[in-house]
């Protein structure tokens, strides 16, 4: 038979109520915040994770839609009049950065043999920091879901733990092993414990899914890098030839 007992908090409770909300009302202030803590992990991580999904797979379809047209046989220069100032994802961006300073050292005239190794020089760089820029924004957050996923088990064991010294304390106080002391301290601990796993799976298969999606993402940049770099120097290599 379900009885009802006073909270810390001063609210009642049915003592064979062992749904959620019963268990949050019943944990001491401790557990609470064990509680509130991971709550607002899991839902943070969950944010994140939609939002860098979606990210990710815009970034995607962009940059495979720009490698079509890069490729496509039109001129450089009316690709990058059409892209303009909308460049909107990283390689668009490392394309329009690398035109930009390709025009900027040949406004005043051809490029000479003698200026040709520094214009490479400047165009690889404009697009490393731009790659290095861009690569930042597309991780920025991924290290909040590292921390949840590494620490989330352990904010969880130690409200776990807690628990588990509420129900001994209990034990000592009523002089009683009986199930109905020992239970309500037990399934708070382990109610700790299952949000700090609940949190913590999630944040650790996203954070390693996105981090593989970087990778692949700083590949293809690289790759368009070092190819732009040299569809560029065999252009200066005819102009001088």
């Amino acid at each position: 038979m379900e009885t009802e007992i006073l909270t810390q908090g001063g609210s009642l409770a049915l003592a064979g109520d062992f749904s959620m909300w019963s268990l949050f009302v019943r944990a001491d202030w401790i557990v609470k915040s064990v509680i509130v803590i991971l709550l607002l992990a899991s839902f943070m991580s969950w944010a994140i994770i939609v939002d860098k999904w979606l990210r990710f797979g815009r970034l995607k379809s962009k940059t495979n839609k720009f490698e079509e047209a890069f490729w496509s046989g039109k001129s450089l220069d009316s690709l990058y009049e059409k892209l303009g100032h909308r460049a909107d994802h990283p390689m668009a961006m490392m394309f329009a950065s690398a035109m930009r300073e390709w025009r900027r050292s040949t406004e005043k005239g051809p490029v000479s043999a003698r200026t040709a190794p520094g214009v490479i020089a400047r165009i690889g760089q404009v697009m490393r920091v731009t790659e290095a820029r861009e690569l930042d924004k597309a991780e920025r957050f991924l290290g909040f879901l590292a921390t949840v996923g590494s620490t989330a088990p352990f904010i969880g064991l130690f409200g776990t733990v807690w628990g588990i010294m509420n129900s001994f304390q209990a034990i000592a106080t009523n002089n009683n092993t009986t199930l109905a002391v020992v239970a309500p301290g037990i399934a708070e601990a382990l109610f700790a414990t299952a949000l700090g796993l609940l949190a913590a799976i999630p944040a650790v298969i996203a954070y390693n899914n996105y981090i593989a999606s970087r990778d692949r993402l700083a590949t293809r940049l690289e790759g368009f890098s070092e190819e732009f770099s040299a569809i560029l120097s065999r252009q200066i290599d005819e102009d001088l030839g």
